[in-house]
């Protein structure tokens, strides 16, 4: 009996403390969301079995630990490895055409990065964070998950599992945040706006497009050359129509490989002591506040623009809520809600692409500019 109350002592059990049982609460729920409503389920069940691994008292499962989970993650963020793979796979998967065919609507994706700046700004000099822990907070705005890890992971990396919870949280929550705002800021009429047809985009130009904005974004703001660059040599495999094999390797085994990764490295940094504080409520508001400002930002400049453009090339307003860069999901909620708002007279999914493909560049320069500001 005595040998048996020892093992015991020694077990995994014996340790488990109120804070675990939190965790493993919230890797539950995580799980329910992504099987019953599909929220971002790709990221957010290796999350949630990351966080389980992690509050596994005495296994070494965490990410700032000594075992197998610590190595993927010293080899795959530390050395900013994961995020610009994903990067790449995300540019073999994304379609330029919409946004070269309507070039205005790269403003609007600038604009819809507005979240970032004024939840950084707000963390910084209202709530206490060092800027490094303010920039990680508010490129949550910026809406794409890889970005918020690469960025964290170099400024910030001891709040990188609330940051990069609360980044794609807010991603799976699109269809439920934006619309409230699509509605607070344009009026009956401006979402009955009907935009014409863009313009033709030659073969020429998309294969141009990856090369020339690849070059120019890494030139302007080197730091962001990780990010770009994968991302536009992504695409350029994608649209050069002769290099099928990698296309289809970067886009299909190569990403989903690597955002398994990604996802349990995340959620094993989630362990009970060091994500159950104050700090973490914290940054999931500032989260909040990122992700609506950008929404409100690509919005209202949409409206800035109306007010300049002949009447002919005026803009449905409600695709600059497209600028965040959750593709294609921010797109789909905008044509969800016009198309529900117009009796489905009104169907702006194709205009609402260029914005959202906009904010994967902005998104990632942003990042960069904090890198080169305060990396």
């Amino acid at each position: 009996m005595e040998e048996l109350l020892r093992l015991l002592s020694q077990s995994g059990l014996a340790h488990v403390t109120l804070g675990n049982w939190v965790m493993y609460a919230l890797s539950g729920l995580l799980v329910y969301l992504a099987i019953r409503y599909q929220y971002e389920p790709l990221l957010l069940i290796p999350i949630a079995f990351g966080i389980v691994l992690a509050n596994f008292p005495l296994a070494q499962m965490g990410s700032y630990g000594d075992g197998i989970i610590a190595l993927i993650y010293d080899s795959g963020i530390k050395t900013e490895l994961l995020p610009p793979v994903i990067f790449l796979g995300v540019g073999v998967l994304t379609d330029f055409r919409p946004l070269l065919a309507r070039p205005i609507t790269f403003l609007l994706g600038a604009a819809a990065q507005l979240g970032i700046f004024i939840a950084a700004v707000t963390a910084a000099y209202v709530f206490g964070f060092t800027l490094k822990e303010a920039a990680s907070i508010g490129i949550i705005g910026g809406a794409d998950g890889p970005t918020t890890i690469f960025l964290t992971s170099q400024l910030a990396p001891h709040i990188l599992g609330p940051v990069a919870l609360c980044a794609y949280s807010y991603m799976s929550l699109v269809p439920i945040i934006q619309p409230p705002v699509l509605r607070l800021l344009t009026t009956k009429k401006e979402r009955a706006i009907q935009m014409s047809e863009g313009s033709a985009v030659s073969k020429i130009a998309v294969i141009l497009f990856p090369m020339c904005t690849g070059a120019l974004a890494s030139l302007l703001v080197p730091s962001s050359a990780p990010l770009i660059g994968m991302l536009m040599f992504g695409n350029l495999i994608r649209e050069s129509g002769v290099t099928e094999r990698l296309s289809k390797t970067a886009g299909g085994a190569l990403i989903d490989t690597v955002t398994i990764f990604l996802g349990i490295v995340v959620g094993a940094t989630m362990e009970a002591e060091r994500f159950l504080n104050p700090q973490t409520l914290m940054i999931l508001a500032l989260g909040a506040v990122a992700f609506i400002f950008s929404t409100a930002g690509g919005i209202l400049f949409g409206k800035v623009l109306n007010l300049v453009l002949p009447e002919s090339k005026k803009i449905n307003p409600c695709i600059g809520a497209a600028g965040v860069s959750a593709v294609p999901m921010a797109a789909r909620v905008v044509q969800k809600f016009v198309s529900d708002d117009t009796d489905g007279q009104v169907n702006p999914l194709m205009a609402a692409m260029g914005p959202n493909v906009a904010g994967v560049i902005g998104s990632a320069v942003a990042a960069g500019v904090f890198l080169s500001l305060i990396g």
